[in-house]
C-alpha cells in the first residue's frame, strides 16, 4: 500500500501575511482638527477680519466678538449660523479720536436690526424703539437734531399710523401719519399762540379744519385778539363730513 507522508506538522510555523492598515490621507485629518465647534480662542481671516467666541459646525453661533480690520468696526453679542442674531452691541472707530462710538445696541436677527434697540445716527440724531429687517418699525421715539421729538408708530423707517411730533418752541401735533408726512385726522397744538387746530392733513399740508382758542390767557404771545365765534350751526358736523370724504376718497 502507498505510503503518506504525515501533516501534523507544526502550524504555528507557518508564514504570516500582513496587510498594511488602511488610512485616510492625511487632509482628512487636518480638516477635522481644523473644525471650529465650541468656544475658540481668536481666529482670524484671510482679510484680515477677527473673532474670538463660540462656534458651531464652523459658523459663528453663540456668544462672541467680531471686528472688520477694513472700517475698525466691532460687534459683540449674540450669533446663529454666522449671523448677528439675539442681542448684541455695534461701534465704529473714530478716525480723529480712536475711540469707538456706539451705534446700535439691541435685538438682531439673521444679521439685521430687529426687535427693540436704540441707534445713534452720525449727525447726532438718536432713534429708540423697534425694528424689523434692518428698519424703524413699530413703535419708536426719534429724537432730530433740530430738537423735534416724534414718538409713535414707524413703517418701513418713516413715521406711519399714530404719532405725536413735538416741536422745539413746544407746539406739537397729535394725529395720524403716512410716508413720513402728517396725513388724516389730527390736531395741532400751539401753546406760544393759545390756538388749536383740528382737521384732515393730507401729505403734511392741512386740508379743512377748525382753528379754536385754546390756552390763550396763558399763552406767552398770544394773537392781538381772540378768534371770532364759529357761526357754523353744527361745525362738528361739518368736520365730520369732511373727514368721511377724505376717507372715501383715499380707500
Amino acid at each position: 500500500m502507498p505510503k503518506f507522508s504525515s501533516l501534523s506538522k507544526d502550524t504555528n510555523n507557518m508564514p504570516v501575511i500582513k496587510y498594511p492598515r488602511v488610512r485616510d490621507p492625511l487632509f482628512y485629518e487636518w480638516d477635522r482638527k481644523a473644525q471650529k465647534c465650541g468656544l475658540r480662542h481668536t481666529v482670524y481671516a484671510v482679510n484680515g477680519d477677527q473673532y474670538t467666541g463660540e462656534w458651531l459646525d464652523n459658523l459663528k453661533h453663540g456668544k462672541g466678538t467680531q471686528i472688520w480690520k477694513s472700517t475698525g468696526a466691532i460687534y459683540s453679542g449674540g450669533w446663529k449660523f454666522g449671523k448677528r442674531d439675539g442681542y448684541g452691541s455695534y461701534s465704529i472707530l473714530d478716525p480723529v479720536t480712536k475711540e469707538y462710538k456706539r451705534v446700535y445696541t439691541g435685538w438682531w436677527e439673521n444679521d439685521q436690526r430687529c426687535g427693540r434697540g436704540l441707534f445713534f445716527y452720525p449727525n447726532g440724531e438718536h432713534y429708540e424703539g423697534e425694528w424689523s429687517n434692518g428698519l424703524r418699525s413699530g413703535w419708536g421715539k426719534m429724537h432730530y437734531k433740530d430738537g423735534s421729538v416724534y414718538e409713535g408708530q414707524w413703517l418701513t423707517d418713516q413715521p406711519n399710523g399714530m404719532g405725536v411730533l413735538r416741536l422745539p418752541n413746544g407746539n406739537r401735533y397729535e394725529g395720524g401719519w403716512k410716508d413720513g408726512k402728517k396725513h388724516g385726522p389730527g390736531k395741532f397744538f400751539y401753546p406760544d399762540k393759545g390756538q388749536l387746530l383740528e382737521g384732515m392733513w393730507v401729505a403734511d399740508i392741512p386740508k379743512c379744519g377748525v382753528l379754536v382758542d385754546f390756552g390763550r390767557n396763558n399763552a406767552p404771545a398770544p394773537t392781538e385778539s381772540p378768534l371770532p365765534e364759529i357761526k357754523l350751526h353744527d361745525p362738528a358736523g361739518v368736520l365730520a363730513e369732511a373727514r368721511a370724504r377724505f376717507d372715501d376718497s383715499h380707500n
